[in-house]
């Protein structure tokens, strides 16, 4: 794995992984829609290149005179905020997927690596539960499981290693999108009313730095067509989480349960389950929660 073409590359967890991989020798070309990037750290191993994914077969010219082995694609828009329930941008998305994986190939690269998500395995259980009644909110997660299953059965008949991690939730400082605990800490640091719902569905969260090292190791070690929870390895109910945050950052605010309705449903606590990814790879997390929305919020503090 000397060199690698990363999509999305200054979005915050593409960012981080674009860094992760340069610092550890990788020579990266680093795409991404904006002129310049923001978030990635200057580096002697980084080429950046301003591309809209939509136009993706523009990448053939800028390649010409390089070999690149593997592509870790994480462009896709409307991941936060409204966007998360356009199906027309979600579908979009999976198309520029597919499209990413065929380039990948036309470029040499023998390992595609796709950032997937944990709501992939939520959509299903929220589908396919006779009665149930889906929200808008599944949307993404619809667009990230039409995007993993026509990338399965498309890589398996052009020939390229297709390797799909799947993110419970990514935090950290440099993250401006409104996900939860984001959210959660600007409350705390405004001084705002901490209200939930009872918060008894399982959850997980993981350091975005420890996302990054993931990816990484992925990328060399992971096996081929095969699905990688990317998660802490303690996922509990999110009651927990929350009280741990809430206890550490500020014990004069407390967590309030039950005030807001959930209608999502609850993954089984083996859904979260981590083992292939450590048996694999030796993917071991370095940040606990505590640690992470420490620094989370030193982060917030310092931009407010």
């Amino acid at each position: 794995m000397k060199n690698v073409i990363i999509t999305g590359a200054d979005g915050f967890v593409g960012s981080n992984t674009v860094n992760y991989f340069a610092n550890n020798g990788a020579n990266v070309l680093a795409i991404d829609i904006i002129k310049q990037p923001k978030r990635i750290h200057p580096n002697a191993n980084i080429t950046y290149l301003s591309l809209d994914i939509n136009n993706i077969s523009d990448l053939q010219s800028a390649c010409e005179n390089k070999k690149y082995d593997t592509f870790i694609h994480f462009a896709w828009a409307g991941s936060a905020g409204d966007g998360r329930t356009d199906y027309n941008l979600q579908l979009k998305n999976a198309v520029n997927t597919v499209e990413c994986l065929k380039k990948a190939k036309q470029l040499g690269c023998t390992r595609f690596v796709c950032a997937g998500s944990i709501m992939e395995k939520e959509v299903i259980s929220a589908v396919f539960t006779p009665g149930n009644k889906p929200g808008m909110a599944y949307i993404y997660g619809m667009g990230k499981l039409t995007a993993h299953i026509m990338c399965k059965t498309v890589a398996a008949q052009i020939g390229i290693d297709l390797l799909w991690p799947m993110i419970t939730n990514a935090y950290g400082a440099g993250e401006y999108s409104p996900r939860f605990i984001n959210t959660t800490i600007r409350k705390i640091i405004n001084h705002e009313p901490l209200q939930f719902t009872a918060a008894t569905q399982n959850y997980d969260f993981i350091y975005v730095t420890d996302v990054a090292k993931a990816f990484y190791l992925i990328a060399q070690k992971g096996k081929p067509f095969n699905e990688y929870i990317i998660g802490s390895s303690h996922a509990r109910p999110l009651k927990e989480f929350i009280i741990a945050l809430t206890s550490s950052l500020d014990p004069t605010n407390p967590p309030i349960f039950g005030d807001i309705p959930y209608t999502g449903t609850n993954m089984s606590l083996s859904d979260f389950n981590t083992d292939n990814l450590q048996n694999d790879t030796g993917f071991v997390p370095e940040v606990s929660f505590e640690e992470g929305i420490l620094l989370t919020k030193q982060w917030l503090s310092a931009i407010q």
